[in-house]
């Protein structure tokens, strides 16, 4: 049974690594929102800051670096231990948010050649 500073670490890793999702969903969404405004200079940073964050998970094995932190304070190993997203989400994570992303990308090249 998990102590209460145990939960309470857990959570507190939970809301930081839900707001760093939430941030990095923001600049996947911001790609094709900028490259509609004809804004490509700001696509251009919101892909490089994806972009980096993809550098990390791929570095850390496709995992987040908090998950093994979180998982220091539980043993759950559901795809949503370690973030407050519903299951499905956390599971295809990677899949619905990277295909999002290459279509932006997609989407802003496309504006960028046509402007």
């Amino acid at each position: 049974m998990p102590t209460l500073a145990s939960a309470s670490a857990l959570r507190v890793i939970k809301v930081i690594h839900t707001v760093a999702w939430a941030f990095f969903v923001a600049a996947i969404v911001a790609i094709p929102l900028a490259a509609w405004r004809n804004r490509f200079g700001w696509a251009l940073v919101a892909a490089v800051v994806v972009a980096g964050e993809v550098a990390v998970l791929a570095f850390n094995g496709m995992k987040c670096p908090l998950t093994p932190i979180a998982a220091r304070y539980t043993d759950d190993r559901r795809d949503n231990f370690d973030i407050y997203l519903p299951l499905f989400v956390a599971r295809y994570n990677k899949e619905i948010f990277g295909t999002l992303y290459v279509a932006g990308l997609l989407f802003a090249l496309l504006r960028w050649v046509a402007s």
